[in-house]
């Protein structure tokens, strides 16, 4: 017999701990299982997560919520002692209309209904009632409460009324195998009510954990969300529960006298149906002046200020940059960017027309020259040689994410202009997570063992101090890490529950910067939440809401624009009234004398000693070799030995060489060394023949590494794709070893590969701050 998980916590389940989806999707193919639901508590964090996993592994997703409903009206605030203050409900979306209404009902409890937790009532259950089928939900559901009361007919009476809320075949009661003598009550008089009303019966199990012996491991997360002490005499005494993913023959067994509960959770997964998705962006649209339409007043916007920045370029390159405008207003046009670039075209007009301070980029926009022509970024692309293919391309399906630095004192003035211009009921936040992982998850779990504070910090530090890096990963390079944490009181406990725990959710807050603006209130196309200072936030992070049509605009505040700002007004007060940042020179020998010394305190992104000390051996000499060291200066790059590499190569010491003769015009800047992403999309194109937007797609291919795309990848770089029209190295007269060698060299550097438009744009940040220094 099929059954199907539909009552199921992941990691996005912050109440109380739950399964990584990561770990959840092999446990739910092992089992056989075509379809699983997603049941957080009160929030749909996790939903299209969820459901893109389970997509890529060709498991059907049930998306759903256990919501938190309240006895009366959602807004009432005063309950006597001992009353209920909600009861739980699980609501599962049947259909795209479903989970409209399902993320609605999320907005409401979270916006609306807050009362120690997200609650919602009977009243807009029923009006957000299409599409969604009710399970009666766990031992805290309303029905299975009024049982424990020793109340049958209150029970009855509320099975009856969440019937006739939903209609006929959409209410179901759940009876649920997670060996709690109370829950044997339940099922007991559950299955009565089900004979004397015809509501069907399904059955479930609630799922907050994978396997059997995880359940301390449970405890420990419960613990650390709560900031208590693990009482393992009172975990002991506490009534066993099973509270793990059952396989479909155990539950059958246990339900062997109500098959047709465990048939009906086959049968409600086949309902439930839902895409997520949307195929145009939910943008506001930007009111231009007459007689212009958007794309002619953007056109007319980019072209007047390309034309402002070519009085400083020789004429015999205006075509180039004509040429070249052209191809992108084209590509932003047809991929339906163009309110986007207005958009942000608008908010930074505001900031300079305001005197509010505007980093001079960030991020792949650099590489737009579209954005430098609109003066959303103050660099010239071409001229640094940066690819708009890395920003936007006719194959990305993304959309493009322009990161704006302001001055850190006044980005909220530009926040608040974007909230009076868009309406502020147009404009949301987005959730963010910290997670359970490397050094974070060893203090965590120590102080829930109440491991001496000091213990904990040694071991700790014994994790490398590496970005993002977790302790399994640690574990692996580092054998003698585990015997360092086993040899403590409590080691291996620490050890198991720490690796158990590791990648799960530890708190939700808000994107520093990330804001949506869209063309309705954003609970028209996502859940909403609040954060801890009532703020109103998109539930879905930010790399799941362009799944939704929703685009993202980071505006940052930078404390280095808020230094620059304030030494430039008093150069221009005490020494040269005229002097303008943006219009210094980049080939100032004096600088560069100063940074190769290694005095660069206050230099943006270039004062850490380890960086001094980088600088020293390199001796930059141009804006390019600010470019590299902001690349160079990672993890990756200095564990690889490439620092010692390129600054031998730049200094003579080793001779500068090149995978083909054709790839030197790509190479030379970095000194044949492959450092950039932009350099690994540049030599797809060059020996196989690539577009520039497949060459990012092959790109991001190679960052993630799986070994059956890097095998189709390398097949395509040799012999060619005619379908996606890529002739490959051999056609180009490269022989299949040598083109072997190449994709080889590729894919070991694009693992540490930069984004260029980045890195170039911070450099010139940090040239800007070093040119102060020096001369003033």
């Amino acid at each position: 017999m099929d059954f199907v998980h539909l009552h199921l916590h992941t990691q996005y389940s912050l109440a109380d701990g739950a399964i990584i989806i990561g770990n959840l999707i092999p446990r739910v193919k092992s089992l056989g299982m075509k379809s699983v639901a997603i049941t957080d508590h009160g929030y749909m964090y996790g939903a299209v997560d969820f459901y893109n996993a389970c997509k890529e592994a060709d498991i059907k997703p049930v998306l759903g919520c256990e919501a938190y409903i309240s006895p009366n009206s959602r807004h009432e605030r005063k309950y006597d002692e001992g009353d209920m203050k909600y009861y739980h409900l699980i609501l599962l979306a049947e259909n795209n209309k479903g989970f409209y209404n399902l993320s609605k009902l999320a907005s409401i409890a979270n916006t609306e209904g807050f009362y120690y937790k997200p609650r919602i009532d009977k009243e807009v259950l029923a009006q957000y009632s299409e599409g969604i089928i009710v399970l009666s939900a766990c031992m805290s559901g309303e029905i299975p409460k009024k049982i424990l009361s020793g109340n049958y007919k209150a029970a009855k009476e509320a099975a009856l009324e969440y019937r006739d809320i939903m209609g006929d075949g959409n209410f179901f009661l759940e009876i649920q195998y997670n060996e709690l003598p109370e829950q044997n009550i339940i099922n007991t008089q559950l299955i009565n009510i089900s004979k004397e009303t015809g509501i069907p019966l399904v059955a479930t199990c609630d799922c907050h954990y994978l396997d059997r012996d995880d359940r301390e491991s449970h405890d420990i997360l419960r613990c650390i969300q709560h900031s208590e002490l693990f009482d393992r005499e009172k975990y002991q005494n506490d009534p066993p529960s099973s509270l793990y993913f059952k396989s479909a023959e155990e539950v059958s067994a246990y339900f062997r006298d109500c098959p047709e509960a465990v048939e009906n959770t086959v049968k409600i997964a086949e309902r439930c149906n839902v895409t997520i998705g949307s195929d145009r962006l939910h943008l506001p649209v930007y009111d231009v002046p007459a007689p212009h339409t958007p794309e002619s007043y953007f056109r007319h916007l980019a072209e007047e200020g390309l034309n402002g920045h070519l009085k400083l370029v020789p004429p015999e390159k205006h075509e180039e940059y004509y040429k070249r405008l052209n191809m992108e207003m084209d590509v932003i046009e047809m991929k339906g960017y163009v309110g986007y670039y207005l958009i942000v075209w608008d908010f930074i007009n505001y900031a300079r027309r305001n005197g509010i301070t505007v980093g001079p980029g960030r991020g792949s926009g650099a590489g737009s020259l579209a954005a430098y022509s609109l003066g959303i970024t103050d660099i010239d692309p071409i001229k640094l040689n940066l690819l708009f293919e890395r920003f936007l391309n006719p194959e990305r399906s993304s959309p493009p994410d322009f990161d704006i630095d302001f001055c850190v004192r006044r980005r909220d003035e530009v926040f608040q202009y974007v909230r009076e211009k868009y309406g502020k009921d147009n404009i949301s936040q987005i959730v963010t997570f910290s997670r359970l992982s490397g050094r974070g998850v060893i203090r965590d779990v120590c102080r829930a063992l109440a491991i001496p504070l000091a213990t904990a910090d040694r071991l700790a530090k014994a994790i490398p101090e590496v970005p993002g890096i977790t302790l399994a990963e640690a574990l692996k390079d580092d054998p003698s890490i585990e015997n360092t944490i086993k040899a403590v009181d409590k080691g291996a406990e620490l050890l198991k529950h720490s690796l158990k725990l590791e990648g799960l959710l530890r708190q939700a807050g808000t994107h520093p910067a990330g804001v949506v603006i869209a063309d309705k209130p954003p609970d028209e196309y996502v859940p909403l939440c609040r954060g801890k200072n009532e703020e109103v936030q998109v539930q879905y992070e930010a790399e799941h809401i362009e799944n939704l049509g929703l685009v993202k605009f980071d505006l940052l505040g930078l404390a280095t624009l808020t230094i620059i700002d304030d030494a430039v007004k008093r150069v221009r007060h005490d020494i040269e009234p005229s002097f303008d940042i943006s219009a210094i020179p980049f080939d100032d020998p004096k600088v560069y004398e100063m940074l190769a010394n290694g005095e660069s305190t206050g230099v943006f992104q270039l004062e850490s000693s380890g960086m001094r000390s980088l600088m020293k051996r390199l001796r930059p000499s141009s804006l390019e070799d600010i470019t590299a060291l902001n690349a160079l200066y990672r993890p990756g790059p200095i564990g690889s030995g490439m620092l010692d590499l390129f600054c031998d190569r730049k200094h003579g010491r080793q001779p500068v060489t090149y995978p083909l003769p054709q790839l030197k015009s790509i190479l030379t800047e970095t000194y044949g060394v492959i450092l950039y992403q932009e350099q690994v999309m540049e030599i797809a194109r060059v020996a196989a023949g690539y577009s520039l937007g497949a060459a990012d797609i092959l790109r991001k291919a190679m960052g993630k590494k799986k070994a059956d795309v890097m095998q189709r990848q390398q097949a395509v770089f040799t012999d060619g794709d005619e379908k996606l029209g890529i002739p490959g190295a051999r056609s180009l007269g490269i022989t299949a070893e040598k083109a072997k060698e190449i994709f080889s060299l590729m894919e070991k550097f694009a693992e540490y590969g930069f984004n260029k438009s980045h890195s170039a744009a911070y450099a010139v940040l940090a040239y800007r701050t070093a040119y102060l220094r020096c001369n003033f």
